[in-house]
């Protein structure tokens, strides 16, 4: 279990304390959702998550939403109008049920339906989740704060993005991360910003070089 997971549940329970109805009905850093589609993304996902946790302790796989992406969507819409409060006590229970179900594993190789992946990528999952869409909220902290750590791993998960035929190399005067084969095309920034932009969003200073168009979000 890793405490950078516990932290970023923290920072997200500390940025919705100031979240209030009109907050709520605001619109978030992703197109077409508000606020509360992302809160109420989050806890879906929470609660989605410990399923999966709890089902593979007991030896079982399940799909991570009942009713696939379609039912996922309509309850994040269902939900997104809910009371600020709401809203808050939802996703703060969520993510404390997530932490407690990753707490009883035993055994973090067991196999799970998500992402046909293991028990062990489900705490990578999740951080992802908290790290970026608390960004998303559009309140604080931004892409700034992400640790480089955090970064490092994000770009890896993100390596199918980059489009065919090209040789990305992200340069940030320190370090190099390099993926894909073909035209090389060099971007340069500071990491956090490369790895906002990598991961769809708008990076907090200028980047330069060629943005070429990312292939989707594996």
């Amino acid at each position: 279990m890793k405490p950078e997971v516990i932290a970023a549940a923290g920072r997200l329970d500390g940025v919705l304390a100031e979240l209030d109805d009109t907050a709520a009905r605001a619109p978030s850093g992703l197109p077409g959702w508000s606020r509360g589609h992302v809160v109420t993304h989050l806890a879906n996902f929470s609660e989605a998550m410990t399923r999966q946790v709890d089902e593979a302790l007991a030896g079982r796989l399940v799909e991570m939403y009942d009713g696939g992406r379609p039912a996922r969507d309509a309850a994040i819409e269902a939900g997104a109008g809910r009371p600020a409060e709401e809203l808050r006590q939802h996703v703060s229970r969520a993510t404390t049920g997530l932490i407690a179900a990753w707490e009883r594993v035993d055994d973090w190789t067991r196999p799970v339906r998500h992402r046909d992946s293991t028990l062990g990528a489900t705490v990578y999952a999740g951080w992802r989740e908290l790290e970026v869409h608390t960004v998303d909220l559009a309140m604080a902290p931004t892409s700034d704060e992400w640790s480089e750590e955090f970064c490092l791993h994000l770009l890896d998960f993100l390596r199918p993005r980059t489009p065919d035929g090209l040789h990305l190399i992200l340069d940030t005067g320190e370090n190099r991360w390099e993926n894909g084969s073909g035209e090389p095309r060099v971007l340069s920034g500071r990491l956090t910003d490369l790895t906002a932009w990598m991961a769809g969003r708008q990076p907090r200073e200028p980047l330069t070089g060629d943005l070429p168009e990312l292939a989707p979000w594996p």
